[in-house]
């Protein structure tokens, strides 16, 4: 559900949300377990991240399309770069913004994720223009590399929104609303969905997530590919 127009804010940590299994809101005796938070040098990473694949500076430059002169700054952490920069840096690895920011441990192996263990995103880096941006809470499974799934325990407080402009992505998505209320655009088709409704719809389409509710809205959703 996340486009590629987002910014980084690396002077802010991100917001600890409480996570709840689907079970648990199903019981009505949810018991909130804070998620880990990454912190991360981030020119010492995308120094790691090149020297693992063996290529120099100028090759990462060259397959990414930016300067030599900027992969240089932002290892030597002289360059805070944008998300548009760093994602068409890592594009060309490949890897996706949430690995990149993930623990440093390989999870491919790891099939079942408690609910302490599960990677929290910054809402504020993935939607850009939306003031209420900070009301979303985003926990990913899995940090792994190169998965084709992305998964998302997503949690809208009342005023959430996405943003007033739609954004639009490569991919497909879906969702189960586990509690509370959501409104969907996708298009020109505007929908509100409660406990027990689903969504399915080609992610190239232009879409807005709000809660216009004044009760909190819990959502699973999936992406394929991954969109950060």
């Amino acid at each position: 559900m996340f486009g590629n127009l987002f910014a980084l804010d690396f002077s802010e940590s991100s917001s600890q949300q409480p996570i709840i299994s689907p079970r648990e809101v199903s019981r009505g005796t949810a018991v909130p377990v804070p998620a880990k938070q990454p912190n991360l040098d981030i020119g010492h990473r995308l120094r790691a991240v090149r020297t693992q694949k063996r290529w120099s500076q100028r090759e990462l430059a060259r397959r990414s399309g930016v300067t030599n002169g900027l992969i240089s700054q932002i290892e030597t952490n002289h360059s805070s770069p944008s998300v548009a920069s760093l994602k068409r840096i890592l594009d060309a690895i490949p890897m996706s913004l949430a690995e990149f920011f993930g623990p440093d441990i390989e999870d491919r192996e790891q099939i079942c994720f408690r609910a302490s263990e599960l990677l929290a995103v910054d809402p504020k880096m993935v939607f850009r223009n939306a003031p209420q941006a900070a009301r979303i809470a985003l926990h990913q499974v899995g940090a792994g590399s190169n998965r084709m799934l992305q998964i998302l325990h997503e949690r809208y407080e009342p005023g959430a929104d996405t943003g007033v402009e739609n954004y639009s992505h490569d991919g497909e998505e879906g969702g189960f609303v586990l509690s509370g209320w959501i409104e969907l655009t996708v298009g020109e088709a505007v929908n509100e969905l409660g406990p027990g409704d689903a969504y399915l719809f080609d992610s190239r389409v232009p879409h807005r997530f709000r809660n216009i509710r004044d009760e909190v809205c819990i959502l699973i959703s999936a992406c394929t590919p991954p969109s950060f």
